[in-house]
């Protein structure tokens, strides 16, 4: 008997990965975070499975669920929305589920960053602009933030960044970063990345209050950067003619133009 952790994806059903779907399809538990799991993925699920909302649920009674399937040698998909990689609460999970000897594995699933970058028909790192992306958050009832790890201090940087569960506090995301990015600087809330009733909202660090006007809720994600704005930027070298690369030495001089060994 295995737990089987699944990234679930930002929400288009479609973005589940195939290693995910035959693992529900296997899996004659299953465990899903309420309404961020849409109905169309647990329709992979096997004929007479259980199937449990664990929205309501604290985490003994999760981990319960859990350990009567290994009681009853059934395996157990368990679904995240997302990536679990991050703000997933399987860290915890995983700690009891080690201490009770109980078998588990992890499939990765398409974050919502990337599909809000689909929906923006954006790259988040561009040549000589930003190569970094910052997943971070705002402070919430259910986790601080540690004192380092704050919005200023990640401005200074100039990174694009992918501000998750802060919809909420838009206002103090506008004030903190205002100083750094200026006020001219693109902002997108796409709020339901990938389903169908998705929205996307674009502005400036100055008129993005005004453009969502309490209007999205929960599901957010704001990103801020210029590379969501800016059409001339530099190319990446890696494609250039000059370029000299493994799979594509410019002459016989090339450190690649050996045959391997």
């Amino acid at each position: 008997m295995t737990v089987h952790f699944i990234g679930a994806g930002p929400g288009a059903p479609d973005l589940l990965t195939l290693r995910g779907r035959d693992l529900i399809a296997g899996s004659p538990v299953c465990l899903y975070a309420g309404s961020l799991i849409p109905a169309a993925v647990l329709d992979h699920c096997p004929p007479g499975a259980r199937t449990v909302n664990t929205a309501p649920l604290e985490l003994d009674e999760i981990i319960a669920e859990m350990a009567a399937a290994h009681a009853a040698g059934q395996d157990v998909a368990r679904l995240h929305s997302g990536d679990l990689s991050v703000w997933s609460a399987m860290g915890e999970q995983l700690r009891r589920l080690r201490a009770m000897d109980i078998p588990f594995t992890i499939t990765p699933g398409v974050p919502a960053f990337a599909a809000a970058a689909a929906a923006l028909e954006a790259e988040l790192t561009l040549p000589e602009l930003t190569q970094s992306l910052v997943l971070t958050r705002t402070p919430g009832r259910a986790s601080t933030m540690p004192p380092a790890e704050s919005l200023t201090n990640f401005a200074v940087t100039g990174a694009t960044l992918a501000i998750h569960l802060s919809i909420h506090n838009l206002a103090r995301v506008v004030a903190d970063l205002t100083p750094a990015y200026g006020a001219d600087c693109p902002v997108a809330v796409i709020w339901r990345a990938s389903w169908s009733d998705q929205r996307v909202v674009r502005a400036t660090l100055e008129t993005i209050e005004r453009a969502v006007a309490d209007s999205m809720e929960r599901t957010a994600l704001i990103l801020v950067g210029r590379v969501l704005a800016v059409q001339d930027f530099a190319e990446s070298s890696l494609y250039a003619p000059g370029y000299d690369r493994r799979f594509r030495p410019q002459d016989a001089s090339s450190r690649f133009s050996a045959a391997p060994e």
